[in-house]
């Protein structure tokens, strides 16, 4: 290329105007983000103030929770001990309960159970007074068989056969006393007025008569009366049951079988074939007794365990005599009831605040009476079982309801006993 055209060329290129500049667009994209990382920034920050408002309330719940726990746990650990000194009939501690957070628990977190037995389990809280009145209803049945004759062979009884079917009706009402001394013993007092009606369907002995005969007889009159002292011995624990001493004595205020009148078989005059059955039913033992006992409460939540073992003790009577049909005594010498060996054992459930429910059985071996120290004939070594049903309703702090009924395991056992019971506190 020449010279000219090289410089016409760089003129044209000088004359030309220029082209307007690109604008800008990075500082505005810049500023957007920083806008958004800013705005972010605002919201972790409100979110670190919201976590720590939240984290404020999870430590005043926790402490308000921490609280209410040691207080029931306070409250708790005060039930148990009252529950150690007040009343098993039989113990029953109360249930754990669900407590709502800032709820106080319930001022009365004890709960009796039904009682079966006669010999109560929890004491009675120091100071207090319960007065008892209780109604017992017992029937019994059974059939005693004598063979009056000899035999010539196995098969053959030459003689005759005594049947006799005896039904027995005895109604017990009874008044209960009891009081703390303190919050580990107490004393009871029971007076009872007893009335009991016999029927006997037999059959002339010595006669052969097809007839059937009936005797009847009744007796009405204060029972035994008697007085018992009871001990917690220990602190139970959820692992150690409750352990209460008892002692029992039991005296003769009522009508003893000595004191009523019998028709008797050979010493009446004018009557040699005499029933040999009391005229008048006695309504006491006609012995004096000691018995000591020991009880056991085991609370395992939601049942309570219990139980009870027990020796009575009959005094020995001297120079006894009886009166017969016609005025006349018949001295009997020295007499001894067979000491009685007792256990009995049992299960309480709660239903809820109010009611509860138990099961047990009791069991009995009375040996046998002695005249003269040696033992009466026909007297054996007697074994009394009876299983037992129980149902408790708190009326209210100062009331309950008691209803238990008790069926015979064996022949000697009553067939039916029920009870009712509504001990008043005051």
């Amino acid at each position: 290329m020449s010279a000219a055209t090289a410089w016409g060329a760089v003129e044209a290129q000088q004359a030309a105007p220029s082209a307007p500049p690109v604008p800008r667009r990075a500082p505005a994209a810049l500023t957007e983000l920083q806008r958004q990382v800013a705005e972010q920034a605002r919201e972790i920050e409100a979110l670190k103030q919201s976590m720590a408002q939240q984290a404020s309330r999870y430590d005043e719940l926790e402490r308000s929770l921490a609280e209410n726990r040691n207080a029931s746990d306070r409250a708790t650990a005060a039930a148990t001990a009252a529950t150690a000194a007040v009343d098993t009939r039989p113990i029953a501690a109360a249930p754990p309960r669900s407590i709502q957070v800032g709820q106080a628990p319930s001022q009365d977190t004890r709960l009796n159970v039904a009682p079966l037995f006669e010999q109560p389990g929890i004491l009675t809280p120091k100071g207090t007074m319960v007065l008892e009145p209780s109604l017992q209803y017992a029937y019994s049945s059974s059939n005693q068989v004598a063979l009056v004759g000899y035999t010539i062979i196995p098969s053959l009884l030459i003689g005759l056969v005594d049947v006799r079917q005896v039904k027995q009706n005895t109604l017990t009402s009874a008044l209960t006393g009891r009081f703390g001394i303190t919050n580990r013993f107490e004393i009871e007092a029971r007076v009872p007025y007893v009335y009991r009606s016999n029927s006997t369907v037999s059959r002339e002995i010595f006669t052969g008569s097809a007839i059937d005969n009936v005797f009847e007889t009744s007796g009405r009159h204060l029972g035994d009366a008697e007085v018992t002292a009871r001990y917690q011995l220990n602190e139970g624990d959820a692992s150690t049951p409750y352990m209460i001493g008892t002692l029992r004595f039991k005296s003769r205020t009522g009508k003893d079988p000595f004191e009523v009148v019998t028709d008797c078989v050979t010493r009446c005059v004018g009557n040699t074939t005499g029933t040999g059955l009391p005229l008048d039913l006695p309504t006491g033992s006609g012995f004096y007794t000691l018995q000591p006992g020991l009880t056991w409460l085991f609370p395992s939540d939601p049942v309570v365990f219990f139980g009870s073992f027990s020796y009575a003790y009959n005094f020995k009577r001297s120079n006894v005599s009886r009166e017969v049909l016609g005025g006349q005594r018949e001295f009997l010498g020295d007499f001894r009831a067979g000491d009685i060996i007792g256990m009995n054992f049992g299960m309480g459930l709660a239903l809820n605040d109010k009611s509860s429910f138990s099961i047990g059985v009791d069991l009995n071996s009375v040996g046998r009476v002695k005249q003269n120290g040696v033992p009466v004939p026909g007297s054996v070594r007697t074994q009394l079982a009876t299983l037992m049903l129980g149902y408790s309703y708190r009326y209210d702090p100062k009331r309950t309801v008691n209803i238990s009924v008790g069926a015979g395991l064996t022949r000697d056992t009553p067939d039916l006993t029920l009870t009712a019971r509504i001990p008043f506190s005051f």
